[in-house]
C-alpha cells in the first residue's frame, strides 16, 4: 500500500467523528484498552501533559510543546483534527511522523483493526502513542479529541491534566448545559494527579473542584494566578488566555521536577510556529489584500475571533464562511458582522452544511453575499472582488481553513 492507499482505507473504511458525526461515537474505553494491550501498552512507556477544553486546547497544546522543546526535551506532539496532512496529528519536536511509519504500522495492524471494528480515532491514537514509544520521547503533550472521559486519549495517566474552558460544543455527545459538558471534560482527571483550568467559569468550577477533591487532585485556575506578562508569537488577543494556562503548566512541572527555565519558557511561547509547524490560528496567509484564517467555529471560539477581526484596518470586509451540517447557527448568527460581504461554501466532506441551506439562512438575518460551489471558488471570488485596503476573512470550520491553506 502507499501512503494515499493508507489514509484512503482508514478514511473510508471506518467511522470517523469528523466526517460521519455520531456514527463514530463509542460509549466507552474498551475498544481503545484493546487495542493498548494488543500494542503492549506504549501509553505507559512515556510521560504526557493531557490537554481537554472546548476551545484553546490546540494552541495551549502547541504552546506547551514548544515550551519543553525549548529546554532542550524530546517532545511527543499529538493534537487533531489536521489540516493540510494526517501526519500533522503526531509529531516530535516539530517534526511529523514518517509516511513509512503510518504505511507500516497499519499493513502491520490492519487485520486486528478490521477484527475489532476499530474507529479511525481508535486507530489513530494507537498509531500515535506506539510511534512515541519507539521514539523513547522524554515527554508527549496529548490533546484531547473529543470531551475527555471517553475519549481515546483518555488511557494515559499524565505529569498533569489542562482543561482550557469550557463551552456549549457537541452537545449532542456531551450534554446541553455547560456544567455537563465540564463533568465529561473533567474525566480526565486522574487520581493524585494535578489538573490545571485556564478559565474560571461560575457554572463549571464546582464541577471540576468537586472531581479534583475526589481524585485528591491539587487544582489550579491559571486565570486566577497572577504571573508576569508573557508574550506569543500566536496572534489573538484571545491567546493571552491561552499563553497564562501553559505557564501555570510549567509551573506545576516545574514542581515535581521538571527543569524549565524562565529563559526557555518565554522563547518557547515565542516560537511555537518555528517550533510546531501549527497551522490555522489567526494566520495571516496575505497582506494585500490582507487575508486571516482562523479555525475557530463554535460560539466562544467565534466570540474570541470576532472580537479580534474588529481590532484590524480595512476598507471593506470580505468573510469566505462554511460549516458542518450540526453546527447550531443560532448560537453564532448574531456573533458575525452584518455589515461583510459573505462568500458561502460548503467544505468538501460529506458532514459539510449544504451551500444553499447555509446562504438561506444568513439571508433571512440580512447577511448577504453569493453562494459558491467550493471553497476555492469562494476564495478566488473573494480575491478578486477585494480592493488592496480590504480584508478577507476565511472560516466557520476547520474544514475550510484546511481547503485554503
Amino acid at each position: 500500500m502507499t501512503y494515499q492507499d493508507t489514509l484512503d482505507w482508514m478514511f473510508s473504511q471506518l467511522p470517523m467523528y469528523q466526517r460521519q458525526g455520531k456514527l463514530a461515537f463509542k460509549k466507552d474505553l474498551s475498544n481503545t484498552i484493546k487495542l493498548a494491550n494488543y500494542l503492549n501498552n506504549p501509553e505507559q512507556k512515556f510521560k504526557s501533559v493531557h490537554v481537554a477544553g472546548t476551545n484553546g486546547k490546540g494552541s495551549t497544546s502547541h504552546m506547551l510543546a514548544s515550551v519543553l522543546q525549548e529546554e532542550g526535551y524530546k517532545v511527543g506532539l499529538y493534537t487533531s483534527p489536521h489540516l493540510k496532512d494526517f501526519r500533522e496529528r503526531i509529531k516530535i519536536n516539530g517534526k511529523t511522523v514518517s509516511k513509512q511509519f503510518v504505511i507500516s504500522f497499519i499493513k502491520r495492524n490492519r487485520s486486528f483493526f478490521e477484527d475489532n471494528e476499530m474507529s479511525f480515532f481508535e486507530m489513530t491514537v494507537g498509531m500515535a502513542f506506539d510511534y512515541f514509544s519507539k521514539q523513547e520521547i522524554d515527554i508527549a503533550v496529548v490533546e484531547v479529541g473529543m470531551g475527555g472521559r471517553l475519549d481515546s486519549t483518555n488511557i494515559i495517566t499524565p505529569e498533569v491534566s489542562v482543561i482550557t474552558n469550557i463551552g456549549l460544543d457537541h452537545t449532542q455527545f456531551l450534554g446541553d448545559t455547560l456544567e455537563l459538558i465540564a463533568h465529561e471534560k473533567g474525566g480526565i482527571i486522574k487520581a493524585n494527579v494535578p489538573v490545571v483550568i485556564g478559565e474560571t467559569q461560575k457554572e463549571t468550577a464546582l464541577v471540576f473542584k468537586d472531581l479534583a477533591k475526589k481524585n485528591n487532585s491539587k487544582i489550579e485556575f491559571a486565570d486566577k494566578n497572577v504571573f508576569s506578562e508573557y508574550k506569543s508569537d500566536l496572534v489573538g488577543s484571545y491567546q493571552i488566555k491561552n499563553t497564562k494556562t501553559v505557564v501555570q503548566v510549567v509551573k506545576e512541572l516545574r514542581l515535581i521536577g521538571y527543569n524549565i527555565s524562565e529563559k526557555h519558557l518565554k522563547e518557547g511561547l515565542l516560537n511555537v510556529v518555528k517550533n510546531t509547524n501549527l497551522l490555522g490560528r489567526w494566520q495571516i496567509l496575505k497582506n494585500i489584500p490582507k487575508v486571516i484564517c482562523d479555525t475557530g467555529h463554535n460560539r466562544e471560539g467565534l466570540t474570541y475571533v470576532m472580537t479580534q477581526l474588529e481590532n484590524e484596518n480595512f476598507n471593506n470586509l470580505h468573510i469566505v464562511f462554511g460549516v458542518v451540517n450540526d453546527k447550531d447557527l443560532d448560537s453564532i448568527i448574531g456573533l458575525l458582522p452584518k455589515r461583510a460581504i459573505y462568500y458561502f461554501c460548503k467544505p468538501n466532506i460529506p458532514r459539510g452544511m449544504d451551500v444553499m441551506n447555509l446562504k438561506q439562512y444568513f439571508n433571512a438575518h440580512n447577511m448577504l453575499g453569493a453562494a459558491y460551489e467550493s471553497v476555492k471558488e469562494a476564495y478566488e471570488s473573494a480575491l478578486r472582488k477585494a480592493t488592496p485596503n480590504d480584508l478577507i476573512f476565511v472560516g466557520g470550520s476547520t474544514f475550510v481553513v484546511a481547503e485554503i491553506i
